[in-house]
Parts: C-alpha cells; sequence; structure tokens
C-alpha cells in the first residue's frame, strides 16, 4: 500500500507544479520584456479561442498598434474572428516600474499585472456578451516573449471560479511605426 501511495504522489507531481506557476519561475530568463519597447509600432496577432472542453469555437486575426508617452501607453486593437465579426479595445496603460495597471471599455475595474525576464502575468475581469447577456469573466493572462519580434499569450478565463475557456495568441511586432490613424476616441490619456 505504501508503493501504491507513492506512485500516485509522484504521478500527481508533474500537475501540482504546473498549478503553481508564478512570476518567480521567470525572473532572470532573457529576452527581458519591456512592454513599452514590444507594444509599441504596428502589431499584428493570430489567435483561437477554446472552450472548456478545449475545443477551438473561435479563430481571430487582430490589428493592433501600440503608443507610448512616457509611463503611459495605449493599445488600439481591432479583432476581426472567423465569422466576421469586429471588435474593438482600446487599452490605457500604466507602467510603474516592473508593474502595470490598466483599462479599456469593456474591463471591468482595473487590470494589474507585473514583468518578470521574458513574462507577464496580467489579470482582470472582462465583460463578455454571451447570447444576449453579459457575463464578467475572469481572465489570468501569461504573455512570453520569444524574441525581440515575437510574442505567445496565453490566457484561461474563470467563471464563478471555474475555468470555461482559453485564448492563445501569437503577437508579431511588424514596425516600429503605425501604418494606420489610431481608430476614434482611441487616444492617450493626457498627451
Amino acid at each position: 500500500m505504501k508503493l501504491l501511495g507513492r506512485v500516485i504522489v509522484m504521478a500527481l507531481i508533474p500537475f501540482l507544479s504546473a498549478c503553481s506557476a508564478s512570476l518567480d519561475d521567470y525572473r532572470g530568463t532573457q529576452p527581458e520584456l519591456d512592454l513599452k519597447q514590444f507594444f509599441n509600432g504596428h502589431l499584428e496577432a493570430y489567435g483561437i479561442v477554446q472552450d472548456y472542453k478545449g475545443k477551438v469555437a473561435r479563430r481571430f486575426r487582430a490589428d493592433i498598434l501600440g503608443a507610448w508617452d512616457g509611463e503611459q501607453g495605449l493599445l488600439d486593437e481591432l479583432f476581426i474572428f472567423d465569422d466576421g465579426e469586429e471588435q474593438h479595445r482600446c487599452w490605457q496603460l500604466q507602467r510603474m516600474g516592473k508593474r502595470y495597471q490598466g483599462t479599456a471599455g469593456d474591463v471591468v475595474g482595473m487590470a494589474e499585472g507585473e514583468v518578470a525576464g521574458n513574462a507577464l502575468n496580467w489579470q482582470y475581469t472582462l465583460a463578455v456578451p454571451v447570447n444576449g447577456k453579459t457575463w464578467n469573466l475572469k481572465l489570468n493572462d501569461w504573455m512570453f516573449l520569444v524574441d525581440d519580434n515575437n510574442l505567445i499569450n496565453r490566457a484561461s478565463m474563470y467563471k464563478f471560479g471555474l475555468e470555461v475557456g482559453e485564448i492563445t495568441l501569437y503577437i508579431r511586432k511588424v514596425s516600429d511605426q503605425p501604418h494606420r490613424e489610431l481608430t476614434s476616441g482611441c487616444e492617450l490619456k493626457g498627451a
């Protein structure tokens, strides 16, 4: 019986350690993620939304413009989904050393995150329309810088403490220069 208990514990160790990932795991990793540098200019993204079973529910691409003035930044995001739906989000960001705060029109309250090495952990509540109702989903968002021009983003979505889906996207920096005007109403506050 002792042997069986040890086998069970050994089998569970990878799952338990996967649940305990923290920013400390990424301190000192390279290349170091600097949001001000990466999210500046023109970026494009490609991604999927999966339901709680892992089935791909939606695919999308996104056109992103990033701009900074001192420690204030904005991300002007235009999402185009596989069914033709378009969504716009304008993030207002504030950098405070390795910590960030942000707001957007469909974000409930304040988003908060911190950078360590090549990773950012970003947490917020997003108001998402579902079948004529609005669900407030908590997102635990992880971004990992691969190199100067490429980043992988994974976000787990929760409702009532249960995971209801996941978003995975690849973001590529195209240029340090914007290729279009900012969307009307999306501008740096105080700029």
